[in-house]
């Protein structure tokens, strides 16, 4: 058995990646403040090399982590068979940290440093990125962490990679409720999406409209619904069937997508309550945010 195995997980070596722009060097800054020491776009062939010579006995590195993005495609293997033998032949399990963006908040960075993105070629900033995610899904789909960065401040991103690992450390699964508004695309790093566009709408109340799904009037409203308490009861029972199957396939972090309209009211009222509910359940932590509640 090898020397991995006697490590906590929270000593355990880090690979981070995703999309160019989503995040990648300022994930591996913050892991660098939390103790790490980060290694930067090191080939596939190379990180296990990289990992085998910081585990040794003589090794001063107790933490390490390994940021890969696409720009090392050109050499040989990839990110899915280095964790493959990682696993396999050197009981080493990895902790993937994988950074994630909407398409347009990656072309309004890449366009405010006028930069050109690695895939893109000869075509547009958005074929470039429609490659990227094709060339990427097989890696986020083994990801521990996804992070959605497209509507988090540089603190915010800390707290969420901080928490996250904190969430490892303690063996727990952590749960994030996310509201969201259909006309703006559904969220792409859920694991659930339901879609509460089939309650009523207190847009179409006018003292109503200019509230919130977190303020109580609209949340009244909303939760008051027979239909929204049924929605909620069995939500949370198909919830609480799945958490074991989760946790036996080492899913630590799930994301369920709340859906309605323009996600200011139904969505946000629903996604608070099933937080709440959520939040009683021994073993987990719950979080919840509301991405379009300020998008007009």
């Amino acid at each position: 058995m090898g020397p991995m195995s006697e490590r906590s997980i929270e000593t355990a070596p880090v690979l981070i990646t995703g999309m160019s722009g989503a995040g990648l060097s300022t994930a591996a800054r913050v892991l660098e403040d939390l103790g790490w020491y980060v290694a930067h776009n090191l080939p596939p062939e190379l990180i296990i090399s990289f990992v085998e010579l910081c585990e040794s006995k003589n090794s001063p590195v107790d933490k390490i982590a390994v940021v890969s993005d696409v720009r090392s495609r050109e050499f040989c293997g990839s990110l899915p068979e280095v964790i493959s033998v990682l696993r396999d032949h050197h009981d080493i399990n990895p902790t993937v940290l994988f950074m994630e963006a909407r398409d347009d908040v990656l072309i309004k960075r890449f366009d405010t440093v006028r930069r050109t993105h690695p895939l893109q070629g000869s075509g547009t900033l958005q074929i470039g990125i429609e490659r990227e995610r094709v060339v990427l899904s097989a890696i986020k789909e083994m990801a521990d962490i996804v992070i959605d960065t497209s509507d988090l401040s540089i603190h915010d991103l800390r707290r969420a990679i901080e928490t996250s690992f904190a969430t490892i450390a303690k063996k727990r699964q952590h749960v994030t409720v996310q509201s969201f508004g259909f006309k703006h695309g559904a969220p792409q790093d859920a694991d659930i999406v339901v879609d509460v566009r089939f309650l009523p709408n207190p847009f179409w109340v006018p003292e109503l409209r200019p509230f919130r799904g977190t303020d109580k009037p609209v949340s009244d409203y909303v939760l008051s619904e027979p239909a929204a308490g049924s929605f909620i009861d069995n939500f949370v029972e198909m919830f609480a069937s799945m958490t074991a199957g989760y946790r036996r396939e080492g899913k630590s972090f799930i994301t369920v997508g709340v859906g309605c309209t323009g996600g200011h009211h139904r969505s946000v009222a629903v996604s608070e309550e099933i937080a709440r509910r959520l939040g009683e359940f021994e073993g987990l932590d719950v979080s919840v945010n509301h991405r379009d509640i300020n998008r007009g």
